[in-house]
């Protein structure tokens, strides 16, 4: 049985004010933990609030899973950690039916699936048989066992970590796995002064141990109904099926992006736009987003994999070839020339 959610469900939208607030919280907490890296907690914060699921990928070392968990923990809900090994099963994942000799009936046992925070760590070293246990959670916000199907809880996010280097033992992830993944993003290395805090902070004992939650489940769901709030004109909409379509259309790929592309597109907009305070959404937002919520969906060529061409630069590529929207209003983020001759 799917459930489907509604405005009553979620909760009242929250003012400008009030959502303004709830967001630099969740931020300014996750920042005791990840020190230099605002842009890419507000993107995971988006992924988020666009109600969709996040894929960190990057060498080891660099705070992937501290993002995630700091993430999780900066909101009081459940979470649960999944270590993602060879020999993981999918029961694992999902829950299992267990027979109950008191009872003498079935009973499931819910898997670590079941909760509002989902940490996956290392997902690529599990096997394909366990990791398509994610597939119809991550989609369709449920769980099927043995016939029985059972709703999961609002909000549900799956964050998980990968490693791009390390092949050894690892199983790639299937393009259906990526596809359900709303964004990629890339932690990167610090720059020498956020290292050097890191020191300091870091040095004696984890902040991530101390760190308490300044966000609840409720509020959550008054964010995402915030962000399903924002308003998004026809030209914007037919600028995001045109720069997904482009991708279906290069000559760099085999594989373009999928219709769900452009529905996790445009609702990381929405969320993008509400984290900056404003009520529409802008083409310059999905300029912003189309790399990492496109480049971990789309399959290079042959030539280009030798070209060494990669999908994040292919987009690149799209969007500068695109002409943006000619009627656009310009956003008062947007500090580039007013003059661009691209805007014309």
């Amino acid at each position: 049985m799917t459930t489907q959610r509604t405005y009553d469900d979620l909760g009242r939208p929250l003012s400008g004010p009030e959502f303004r607030a709830a967001t630099d919280a969740i931020v300014a907490n996750i920042e005791q933990v990840i020190e230099g890296k605002t842009a890419i907690v507000r993107l995971a914060l988006a992924v988020m609030l666009a109600e969709g699921h996040l894929l960190i990928e990057d060498v080891p070392g660099v705070g992937k899973t501290k993002l995630a968990k700091a993430l999780a923990r900066s909101i009081d809900c459940t979470v649960r950690r999944i270590q993602f090994t060879p020999d993981l099963l999918p029961s694992d994942v999902t829950g299992v039916s267990v027979y109950n000799q008191e009872s003498r009936d079935f009973e499931f046992k819910p898997g670590a699936v079941f909760a509002n925070f989902v940490v996956g760590d290392e997902i690529n070293r599990a096997s394909p048989k366990t990791q398509s246990a994610l597939l119809e959670c991550m989609e369709e916000r449920q769980v099927t066992v043995d016939g029985v199907t059972y709703p999961l809880q609002t909000p549900f996010m799956v964050i998980a970590t990968q490693n791009p280097i390390e092949m050894e033992g690892t199983y790639p992830l299937p393009e259906a796995q990526r596809d359900r993944f709303t964004a990629r993003i890339a932690m990167g290395y610090p720059d020498a002064g956020a290292e050097l805090a890191m020191l300091e902070v870091h040095g004696g004992e984890d902040p991530l141990h101390s760190l308490l939650p300044v966000s609840d489940a409720v509020m959550v769901r008054r964010m995402i109904a915030t962000a399903r709030e924002v308003h998004v004109a026809d030209v914007v909409k037919h600028y995001a099926v045109t720069l997904v379509n482009a991708t279906r259309e290069s000559g760099d790929l085999r594989l373009g992006a999928s219709p769900r592309a452009t529905l996790h597109l445009l609702r990381t907009a929405r969320a993008v736009a509400a984290l900056e305070g404003r009520d529409y959404v802008l083409p310059d937002d999905l300029q912003a987003l189309a790399v990492p919520v496109l480049a971990h969906r789309i399959i290079p060529t042959a030539e280009a994999q030798l070209a060494r061409r990669t999908t994040d630069a292919v987009v690149a590529d799209l969007i500068r070839r695109l002409p943006l929207p000619t009627d656009r209003q310009r956003s008062p983020y947007d500090t580039r020339n007013q003059y661009d001759p691209r805007r014309r």
